[in-house]
């Protein structure tokens, strides 16, 4: 293998590592916004039962969506999803538009238009590259309000959470893939497509994920869950918003370690096996914020 050809075969696992700096990177910028106009989703970020209640709430939202594509049409899965695309991207326009408009009902409105645009491009041309566009602007946003509205602490108890349920759906139960088979067959962004070719497009998979893991064959594109660049994410955030004068140190220290976990779970990838993301990004991230906290102030804070 020449150089040129090495490069280019290891270019997509770049761009797919680059998604997590593009979306933390914005994810900073819009916390001034998002915490002006009030918008969290915690009002107390200190509480334990915000981890339970978030991790209680995830899975009856897995286990719905499981129930609706075993015995329902998975349109209804699609109709549901899109909705809830729609009220998030409205949620995520007006707290920026407010923050360059003083008025809130024009802002509102725009908001609305913005959300009913991104809804339309979704329903006429689900590629590729406009899911991933939406799959970044929706990742961003969520980091942004979720990261804000928790602490520290109560983030890496639900990182911790998180990792071992990544590794229960991927590894004994196996749901994850089919979840993952159904929204790539909707084409919702809930995963972030990156091709291994130019000439790739998402509209023409005929294929399921199992098919192509039961193929063993070289598969045209690298998928990423939309989940995996969040999670670590959060805590980046947290971290950029409570350590005042050092957090943007610590944000981008956090993000050094999630790029460290993904290097060594892209190594498990390319072997053409599933892997759960979270385990190793959350353990990179988790522990580059200990690492730093260290360095930093000399003690941990947590």
């Amino acid at each position: 293998m020449n150089k040129k050809t090495k490069t280019y075969k290891y270019l997509p696992i770049i761009l797919m590592g680059s998604l997590f700096v593009l979306v933390d990177l914005l994810a900073f910028l819009v916390v001034g916004p998002f915490e002006a106009a009030g918008v969290v989703a915690f009002e107390n970020p200190s509480d334990p039962f915000n981890v339970v209640y978030f991790f209680l709430m995830f899975l009856v939202f897995t286990g719905v969506i499981l129930l609706i594509i075993k015995f329902w049409k998975k349109q209804v899965l699609k109709i549901i999803y899109l909705g809830a695309v729609t009220i998030l991207s409205v949620t995520v326009f007006y707290p920026l538009l407010l923050f360059v408009l003083p008025n809130s009902f024009l802002s509102l409105a725009l908001s609305i238009i913005g959300a009913i645009v991104l809804l339309i491009a979704l329903i006429k041309k689900p590629e590729w590259y406009v899911i991933n566009t939406i799959a970044i602007f929706i990742g961003v946003g969520t980091i942004a309000i979720m990261g804000i509205s928790l602490s520290v602490s109560i983030i890496i108890l639900l990182l911790v959470a998180m990792a071992i349920y990544d590794a229960i759906a991927v590894y004994k139960t196996k749901h994850m893939i089919d979840l993952a088979d159904s929204f790539i067959d909707l084409k919702l962004p809930v995963m972030f497509v990156v091709p291994k070719k130019r000439n790739y497009s998402l509209l023409k998979e005929t294929k399921t994920l199992k098919e192509k893991l039961k193929e063993k064959g070289e598969r045209e594109a690298y998928l990423l869950g939309v989940g995996d660049v969040v999670f670590p994410g959060l805590l980046a955030v947290s971290a950029f918003h409570t350590l005042a004068s050092n957090g943007l140190l610590m944000g981008i220290s956090v993000l050094i370690g999630t790029l460290i976990g993904y290097i060594a779970l892209m190594t498990l990838v390319i072997k053409g096996k599933p892997q759960p993301g979270l385990p190793l990004l959350n353990t990179g991230a988790i522990l580059a914020y200990i690492i730093a906290e260290f360095l930093i102030f000399g003690t941990l804070l947590i």
